[in-house]
Formats: structure tokens, sequence, C-alpha cells
């Protein structure tokens, strides 16, 4: 009945150690930032290799195995992008004079590479998963780039937090597309629509399925869950930078 929580204490140690560490590794001096993007397309081979291996285990080891590797590819794509590698074909400050449409195409150009890549692996990781036992990698992606691109538009219209100090001094620039507000329309139903999705992954996760159906909802609800704390920390009046102080205070 209780096989939800270890998945569940799981999945909040590693939003926060795999958030940490890459914002540690990111603060490293530029010199090593060559061998750290090789070492991490390595890496990602890897993953990609152990996704495809746990894919066909519908067991309780072989959910856990996809998820993890699911989170180091999403976790690649986020280095190579503080790195600097993959952000966009803009590398500038907005436009002083800009707005609507114009400022919203001049800040999807900052991170249109970015945005490919992530379709990209997304191609790959459901190319992989097509007729597999255990789709746990697959959706744990689909989550993590669904709450991702529901953040980028809300801290594009405006939100009071959006965590500038985790951002390298070469991407500075991409705070001038921001706007600080206390609140933006979308936000709300982002909340609700996570809500929506919420309820029902954790209701399968506490029924009495097996035991590696359990375990895939509770990897996938507790990240979901995670997201929609991520977007309740852009609008509560206190930063969160506190959580990942070990890992971004010498960034740059």
């Amino acid at each position: 009945m209780y096989f939800w929580i270890s998945p569940l204490i799981f999945t909040i140690f590693i939003w926060w150690f795999s958030t940490g560490l890459i914002l540690k590794i990111n603060s490293l001096p530029r010199h090593f930032y060559k061998a750290i993007f090789v070492i991490s397309i390595v890496t990602l081979m890897f993953a990609f290799w152990g996704l495809q291996i746990s894919s066909r285990e519908a067991t309780i080891a072989g959910a856990y195995c996809s998820f993890t590797c699911a989170i180091i590819i999403w976790g690649w794509q986020e280095l190579a992008f503080l790195l600097g590698y993959i952000t966009g074909s803009r590398r500038s400050d907005c436009p002083k004079d800009s707005g609507g449409l114009r400022r919203a195409w001049y800040a999807f150009q900052t991170i249109n590479y970015h945005e490919l890549t992530l379709l990209g692996l997304g191609l790959v990781l459901f190319l992989i998963n097509l007729d597999s036992a255990n789709q746990t990698g697959f959706w744990t992606y689909v989550i993590l780039w669904g709450m991702r691109q529901s953040t980028k538009v809300n801290i594009f219209l405006g939100v009071l937090n959006f965590n500038e100090a985790f951002l390298p001094q070469h991407l500075k620039y991409l705070i001038t597309y921001f706007r600080r507000r206390a609140m933006n329309l979308l936000m709300p139903f982002s909340i609700l629509v996570s809500l929506l999705i919420l309820i029902p992954i954790w209701s399968h996760a506490a029924s009495e399925s097996s035991l590696f159906e359990t375990t895939s909802s509770a990897l996938l609800g507790t990240l979901l869950g995670l997201g929609l704390l991520e977007h309740l920390f852009l609008i509560l009046p206190f930063p969160n930078e506190w959580l990942w102080k070990w890992g971004y205070k010498n960034n740059r």
C-alpha cells in the first residue's frame, strides 16, 4: 500500500541534487567547459543506452532506471544551455523599444536552437519507447518538457521570481526578455492544468495496481508535483535559490 513512498523520496532527491550538480558544474572556470561538454555527450550516450534496455523491462528496477536515464538526458540539454553551447541565434539584450509579438520573436530567437534540441531528444525517446513495456522514461521527458515550456512562457509574461542568480554571466542578456510581475493571466491556468493531470497519476499510484505501475506512477506524479512547486516558487514573495545555494554560489 505504501510502495509509492520510496519513489517519492527518490524523485525529490534527484530533482534537488541534479539541479544543484548542474549549477555547480557550470560554476567551474570556463576553460573546463569544452572538456565538460565532451564528457556530458558520452554520458548522454550511456543514458540513451540505459533507457533503451530498461524500456523493455516492466519491473521496479526498470522504472527507476528508465526514469533516471530520462533525467540525465534532460540534464544534458540543461547543462549544454548553461554552458552556452546550445542556446539560440540571438545573443544580445532585448531592444528597449520592442513589445508584443516582436519581443516574443526576439525572445524565441535566444533559445531557438535549444528548443529544437529538446524536440530532437524527445523524438529519439519516442522512437526508443515505441511498443515498449516500460514507458516511464518517455513520460518523464514529456512532463519535464511540458512544465519547462509553461515556466518559460510564464517568465516571459511576468513573474515575481525568475531565479536570475542561476544564469551565468554569458547568459545574463536573457534577463532583459523577462518581466517582473506579481502574477500573469497564464499562471492560474498552468497551475490548474497541472493539478488536473497530477490527480489521476497519483490516484493510479495509490490504487491496487502492480508494483511496477505503482512505482512508475509515483515517480511521474512526484516529478509533476515538483514542477507545480517550481511554478509556485515563481510567484511566492521569497526566493528559492537557498535550496541550491551549494550549487550556484560561485556562479559568475
